[in-house]
């Protein structure tokens, strides 16, 4: 699922690669897999397609093992490794739909209550009728609410307010109905993002690194605060590819992406281990109640095996079986995370947003044989 495209203007920078080179504590990576050919030449294919690396890490309730394509610096030989940082984009929406449905389980939100009854005045005009759209309808793109852009509402300080992300949001007329049709767009998940702040009366950032990141552990993964555009140590560098004439290069893209420009619907970062942490404990009854969990799984076909729930993606597998899990496109990364309940599991990222239809397909392809072969 793709969130907004960005101009990039760094180059690569030294210092990059200087970061990459520490030392890795070998207790700290999966252990690297000899004997899956298969998915080591799907995700050469992939890779080939996608950015300057790609990388994989897979398993099952047994044990993880991961893989490595091309490389995660330009100009360097440096694997991609399953506990180095990336942007890890819409995978975000799963986090914040999490929350939500915490708030549920708590008895402080209703799924099929309208919007306009915990945020009242917010999604109103233009064509919008908050008393019309339900809490459940914008966690799954049913509301209507149409593909929000790139925002241009800044402060003066380059940080967007996730309120005027939303207003921006709404200025697009909408795309339907509500309940109409399936409609992707970040604002739905901003106005959720809006609505933990109402009901908890803290941050969106604070409430989902509270209720979902420190209770699991998942020590690797942040919800950057507005205008840090850094990326924790040992990260993959973001790029994208640039054309000059017959020439083509890689650019760094890593520190031009604005965290609040995404907020609740995409700005979180983490590694391949802790997304699988957090999809496992999510699918195993760890995070929300089994009923929640149920609410959550409730799918709408989107067709090619693709269902979308409540901020929760399924997958149906080559050999049968369902995954569930969430994609993340930002201006650097692209990123797939699928775990099924039986343990299995594949974690895919790249170090470029995926640009083509083709790569798309690849990505699915290595999902499959990780999960499968």
């Amino acid at each position: 699922m793709k969130l907004h495209r960005r101009i990039p203007a760094a180059a690569l920078g030294i210092a990059v690669a200087t970061v990459l080179a520490l030392p890795l504590p070998a207790s700290a990576l999966a252990q690297p897999a000899a004997d899956h050919p298969a998915t080591q030449a799907a995700l050469n294919s992939y890779q080939a397609q996608a950015g300057p690396g790609a990388g994989l890490y897979a398993g099952d309730s047994a044990g993880s093992w991961n893989l490595s394509a091309g490389t995660a610096v330009v100009n360097t030989n440096k694997p991609l490794q399953p506990i180095f940082h990336f942007r890890v984009g819409s995978q975000t929406k799963t986090f914040t739909a999490a929350v939500v449905l915490q708030l549920v389980d708590e008895g402080k939100v209703s799924l099929d209550t309208a919007i306009e009854r915990y945020l009242p005045g917010v999604v109103n005009g233009n064509g919008y009728d908050g008393n019309a759209i339900t809490v459940r309808q914008l966690l799954q793109h049913t509301s209507g609410v149409a593909e929000s852009r790139q925002p241009t509402s800044q402060n003066p300080d380059g940080t967007f307010a996730l309120s005027a992300l939303v207003r921006e949001g709404l200025s697009y007329p909408p795309a339907s109905a509500p309940g109409a049709a399936f409609h992707y767009s970040n604002t739905n998940f901003q106005i959720a993002g809006m609505l933990i702040e109402k009901i908890t009366g803290m941050p969106v950032a604070r409430a989902i690194t509270s209720r979902i990141i420190e209770p699991l552990g998942l020590t690797q993964t942040t919800f950057p605060a507005a205008g840090d555009r850094t990326v924790p140590v040992r990260f993959v560098p973001g790029y994208v590819g640039n054309r000059v004439g017959p020439f083509f290069f890689w650019v760094d893209n890593t520190s031009e992406v604005e965290p609040s420009a995404y907020s609740s619907a995409g700005a979180l970062v983490s590694t391949q281990q802790d997304l699988t942490t957090f999809y496992q404990a999510l699918i195993g009854g760890k995070v929300v109640s089994s009923a929640s969990l149920a609410e959550m799984q409730k799918t709408r076909d989107l067709g090619q095996g693709v269902g979308y729930g409540l901020g929760l993606q399924s997958f149906a597998l080559r050999c049968g079986g369902t995954t569930w899990g969430h994609g993340g496109d930002v201006p650097g990364y692209s990123s797939l995370t699928a775990v099924t309940a039986d343990g299995r599991h594949a974690a895919l990222m790249t170090n470029t947003m995926q640009i083509s239809a083709d790569a798309g397909m690849k990505k699915v392809d290595v999902i499959n044989s990780a999960l499968c072969d």
